[in-house]
């Protein structure tokens, strides 16, 4: 038996461009038969091993209509002698990258162990890592693995992408040996290649700290509701967003509001299963007041980090969007002042009954992705798995 465990060298969440690593661990551990005197010691052959990364597509067919395809053979099935990375799994591989030779004839004594590395760059042109009502797209590492006249075995380890749309195309990989070297770069800071592309979109992830208030006019058929700011509408992972209610120059009394952070899943017209098909919405937070006889307010919602931001594919599109509802009094409602020096006692009560209107606004925001580490933390990945062969 040997023992294979593959685990991610930064954790389970990387930005599309940017480069993946993994340590793949081989080891041929030693059993407890072995302590006796009469048992003898068996080192284990592995004919070959290989790593690559895939993306595989889900579609619920009662929402997404997919073109009709040909039957597809699985030749591993048969032979056992052939690496699909996606064997087994179902919906459709839509991405992989080539894949990369680990070892060839490896020999293990027992307790001994061998760890490779395995380096590929998380493709580009892929879509983000999501899981929809209507369409999944999961991203994972596949190690395959095979003795001599045996079967391949498949190790897959499941992992998160980001795409940030404009991130630059990693360069092209220049030969260690022809590459022209400066004399004025350490050895040490020449070794940090692989996390400029991560520099890099951070750098674009900036632009979410730029602070423009956006103020906007709340009202109905009867008038003015109140003034609402809002100081951006541009968010990453983890931030909060923030805005005010401003209710003293309303002409009609609001009851009660709620914000919520909504995304909108819609699939393409070319693949939806029904003309005029509605658009799947998701909650992702909500506040909810009551502000009747308040000059002003605000609330804080944060967007989680375990959530996918906004994204387009030739399939779905996911957009963001707060969602607001308000409760407005049809009569003006007096509100009750409290004299300084008054001597008795006065309970304030609801009114028994208030005839309302109801209505609801949305406004759209923009999503983007955050620091990858920062996102490992809430990931319902672990970056590494384990398999005997």
């Amino acid at each position: 038996m040997i023992e294979v465990v593959a685990s991610m060298a930064r954790g389970p969440v990387f930005l599309a461009g940017e480069v993946m690593e993994c340590l793949i661990t081989f080891t041929n551990p030693i059993s407890h038969l072995s302590t006796s005197a009469s048992s003898v010691c068996v080192s284990e052959m592995l004919a070959w091993a290989s790593a690559q990364i895939h993306c595989q597509f889900h579609a619920s067919e009662s929402r997404v209509a997919l073109p009709a395809q040909g039957t597809k053979q699985d030749v591993q099935a048969e032979s056992d002698t052939v690496l699909i990375p996606s064997r087994g799994e179902g919906g459709q591989c839509m991405l992989d990258t080539p894949p990369k030779i680990l070892f060839c004839d490896l020999r293990l004594d027992p307790g001994e162990s061998r760890t490779y590395s395995y380096s590929e760059v998380v493709p580009n042109d892929g879509p983000p890592s999501f899981r929809g009502q209507s369409v999944k797209y999961v991203y994972k590492l596949t190690i395959g693995c095979q003795r001599v006249s045996s079967p391949i075995k498949l190790l897959r380890v499941p992992f998160r992408v980001l795409v940030l749309h404009g991130m630059p195309e990693p360069p092209f990989p220049q030969d260690e040996e022809v590459a022209p070297s400066n004399p004025f770069l350490e050895e040490e800071e020449g070794g940090r290649r692989d996390d400029r592309p991560l520099e890099r979109a951070l750098d674009m992830l900036t632009i979410t700290s730029r602070r423009c208030p956006h103020l906007f006019n709340i009202t109905n058929m009867r008038g003015k509701v109140a003034k609402f700011c809002i100081f951006k509408t541009v968010y990453r992972l983890g931030e909060d967003i923030i805005g005010t209610f401003d209710f003293s120059e309303g002409d009609i009394p609001c009851i009660q509001y709620s914000v919520s952070l909504q995304s909108e899943e819609e699939i393409q017209q070319g693949y939806q299963r029904r003309p005029g098909q509605s658009i799947s919405v998701t909650g992702h937070g909500r506040h909810l007041e009551s502000c009747l006889h308040t000059a002003s307010t605000h609330f804080s919602l944060p967007v989680p980090l375990n959530v996918t931001p906004g994204f387009s594919t030739d399939i779905v599109t996911l957009r963001w969007r707060l969602h607001f509802e308000f409760v407005t009094s049809r009569e003006p409602m007096e509100s009750h002042n409290v004299l300084q020096n008054q001597p008795e006692v006065t309970v304030w009560t609801g009114a028994e009954h208030v005839d309302v209107d109801t209505f609801s606004w949305d406004l759209p925001i923009k999503v983007l992705p955050t620091n990858p580490a920062l996102t490992s933390y809430v990931s319902q990945f672990t970056g590494t798995n384990s398999i005997n062969i």
